[in-house]
């Protein structure tokens, strides 16, 4: 069996901002409904984390949940042990409608740090990134200029990308060249 590898190897970018292939993380898909116990029981054994308001991504004691749809959850896990949270949630589900599915391998991730990151993703992101607008916490899906993906801004000021693995290279690219260094804006300075 080969080894796992994320989609672009660790490859990163020093502009106006930094742009680096983050990784291999575990990723979930999790549908169901949320005002069920035995669901937002389920995240939180997962997770350790309660089920994320709209537009919103919780973090817990071993992992995190984002919300992706008014039924859909993306849930953040460590990668060697997903199968098994996979599993679990199968077991905490039984009986319920839901679905769960490992879809680590089909994402790309990113972050984008450092002081102009705000102005890279606005550059190719339909989200208003204005002071006050989009905080620590706050989740996204929409679309980074031709492709769909999600982001999310940490505590420290990085943004968090996750889009399929299969544009992982235009996403790099995009962002790269975003944060080239003769292609500031100064919205955001």
């Amino acid at each position: 069996m080969s080894n796992a590898v994320s989609a672009l190897g660790g490859a990163s970018f020093a502009g106006l901002a930094k742009v680096t292939d983050t990784g291999l993380g575990g990723m979930i898909t999790l549908r169901g409904d949320f005002a069920s116990a035995k669901f937002q029981a389920a995240v939180k054994a997962a997770t350790g984390t309660e089920v994320p308001a709209t537009r919103k991504i919780v973090f817990g004691d071993t992992g995190a949940a984002a919300w992706m749809s008014p039924d859909e959850l993306l849930l953040l896990v460590d990668y060697d042990g997903v199968d098994a949270v996979v599993a679990k949630l199968g077991e905490d589900l039984a009986g319920e409608h839901h679905m769960a599915v490992n879809v680590s391998d089909a994402r790309a991730c990113f972050s984008v740090s450092g002081d102009a990151a705000c102005e890279v993703i606005a550059k190719v992101a339909p989200v208003d990134l204005d002071d006050g607008q989009f905080l620590a916490g706050d989740f996204r899906r929409t679309r980074f200029a031709q492709v769909a993906g999600a982001f999310w801004l940490d505590e420290a000021g990085v943004f968090h990308i996750v889009c399929f693995r299969s544009v992982g290279e235009y996403m790099f690219n995009l962002l790269k060249a975003a944060a080239h260094p003769q292609s500031k804006v100064g919205v955001y300075a």
